[in-house]
Order: structure tokens, then sequence, then C-alpha cells
């Protein structure tokens, strides 16, 4: 048995799997842009609705700004509003005598992550979303345009490949990287990013939520990258809100696909 594991037959399972992989994940219905915590919980509840969801992050790790916790230190904060999201990803928690419940960041980004794989979606790591797609009459956003993370921070030209999709949804974060491709280059579509502003948690975590949705036909936002959309405070680590609007945005795009 040890005969078949040949330098020639690794090289050949990798790229003719690695390719039948990514030719399924060029039409999908919905692309997500970040496996942070808002990414990742979107991408988990669309798929159990039956949605064929990949997501797209230009790491080799998921999480996002989830794993160095608060200012390095291994905790992360919830509030009561998102303990049910927490409970249902098996993540454990401890209530604290402050009203708000603690996590370690690293259980909660693989427990994330696992049940959102378990669920369906396909995660590309390493994958730098570059630019979108878009049709006119009816002006809407079709899919997005990627290579890898290493083309891309190395400064290359090199053509991208295309991901088509129903629906696209920013959770890169603090940058909003996606809605400011669109605001840059599908002018048609008006959209303004505002930028965020800076610290005011209660507040942040409340309107996060309140924002999270639709930006243009196609194009939706979670997350961090509401906040820098719609010039709202930031949060600092509490992710509660995270994930509330990663389960709102998935409920919005699953009325609308669900609608067409």
């Amino acid at each position: 048995m040890m005969g078949l594991i040949r330098e020639l037959n690794i090289s050949r399972a990798i790229i003719r799997y690695a390719l039948r992989d990514l030719e399924e994940i060029s039409g999908v219905d919905v692309v997500i842009v970040g496996a942070g915590p808002s990414g990742l919980t979107a991408s988990y509840y669309l798929a159990k609705e039956g949605f064929k969801v990949v997501v797209f992050e230009r790491r080799f790790s998921f999480g996002g700004g989830t794993g160095p916790g608060g200012n390095l230190l291994p905790r992360i904060v919830f509030q009561e509003e998102a303990r049910s999201i927490l409970d249902e990803f098996g993540v454990k928690y401890i209530k604290t005598e402050f009203g708000l419940y603690v996590a370690d960041p690293a259980e909660v980004v693989a427990k994330l992550a696992c049940r959102a794989i378990d669920a369906g979606v396909r995660v590309l790591l390493g994958a730098n979303v570059q630019d979108l797609v878009y049709r006119t009459s009816p002006l809407r956003v079709t899919g997005v345009m990627w290579v890898w993370t290493p083309i891309h921070e190395g400064g290359y030209h090199v053509d991208p490949l295309y991901t088509e999709s129903r629906a696209v949804v920013d959770a890169t974060g603090h940058d909003a990287e996606v809605v400011k491709i669109a605001s840059r280059k599908i002018p048609e579509l008006k959209i303004e990013v505002k930028g965020e502003k800076s610290g005011f948690a209660e507040l942040s975590e409340r309107l996060v939520v309140e924002n999270t949705g639709r930006v243009a036909p196609g194009l939706y936002v979670t997350g961090m990258a509401v906040g820098s959309v719609y010039g709202l405070p930031r949060m600092g680590p509490i992710f509660g809100g995270m994930l509330l609007s990663g389960r709102k945005v998935a409920s919005i795009i699953t009325h609308d696909l669900k609608s067409t």
C-alpha cells in the first residue's frame, strides 16, 4: 500500500479534486466575503435554508478579528440577546457579574466554522475578492471576481476568476471592502460609504443589527462593515451584534431569494 504514496499521485489528487471544487463554486446562490463571526453566522443560516453558499476569506484562517480577543486577552464578550445563537453553535460561555457573557475566542471561531461547514458551506481560504460583477436592466450585483491572496499582495497583474451568485454579502469588517468597490466602480448604484465613528459599544451593537441588510440589488452588508457603510460607532471586543447581524442578513437574503 505504501507504493501508492507517489509524488505524482499526491499532485494529481490535489489538482483533480481542487479544480472540481473551483468549478463547483463558479456559480452559487450566495457569496459571502469574509470568514469573520458575522460572515460565518450568515453562511450557516443560509446553508440551513438550502442555499449554495461560498465564503471567500483573504487570510488563511477563520475568525476575522475574533482570535486576538480583547487586546490579546483570550476572552470575548456577548450580551443576552446573542445567547441563543451561541447555544445553537454549541459555544460554551460564562455569565459574569456584569450581566454579560464571556467565551473563549478560539472556541467561538472553531464552532462557527465547523457548524457552517457541516451545514454545507464552502470556505475558500486565501482568496481575495478584487472586484464585482454587475448587470443593468435591472441594475444589480451578480457576483465577484477573485484572485489568490499571494497574487493580490504581490501586486501582480493576473486576471481574476468569476463566481456568479444571486447575492453578495460584504462581511469584511471595518473596511467594508466590497461595498467600497461598488460605490467606486458602479456609481449608478449611488452608494456612499461614510466610515465608522469612534467607540460607543451599546449604541453600535444596536445600530449595526438595525442597519444590516441590502445596500443595493444583489448586494448586502453584515457585521462591522455595516458600521463603516452607515457611519456608525465601533464597538470593540463585544461580538453579540456580529452574530445577530449575521443571522439577520441571512433572514433578509432568504426572503429576497425565495421571493424571486
